[in-house]
């Protein structure tokens, strides 16, 4: 190797590597929200529904209650709540654990 050429691998060794941008080739990903499914069942009285909506789903008011208990009822299934899957699996598994009959987590 010449004296020029072993220069110019020194000198380029000895600069600093700048990665190149990637603003443009790489999305941000983003994560599924999840939705929490309350059936129908011929055990839990309305009274009872509304009270555990009230209870574990944050914000629910007594009317959405009211309504999504009667939507359990008539149609045999609602949706109670949707948003990122940790709290989803928190809330299903205290609506859960309170003895409604829910459905598996399902992306939304």
């Amino acid at each position: 190797m010449n004296m020029v050429a072993s220069s110019v691998l020194l000198a380029a060794s000895a600069s600093p590597v700048v990665a190149p941008e990637r603003s443009g080739q790489v999305a941000p990903k983003i994560y599924p929200n999840y939705k929490v499914i309350v059936l129908n069942d011929d055990f839990n009285t309305f009274q009872h529904v509304i009270d555990c909506l009230l209870k574990y789903i944050p914000g629910m008011s007594g009317d959405q209650a009211r309504e999504l208990t009667n939507q359990i009822h008539f149609e045999g299934q609602a949706i109670v709540w949707v948003g990122p899957q940790e709290q989803a699996e928190l809330y299903h598994q205290q609506l859960s654990r309170a003895g409604l009959t829910m459905a598996p987590l399902e992306a939304a």
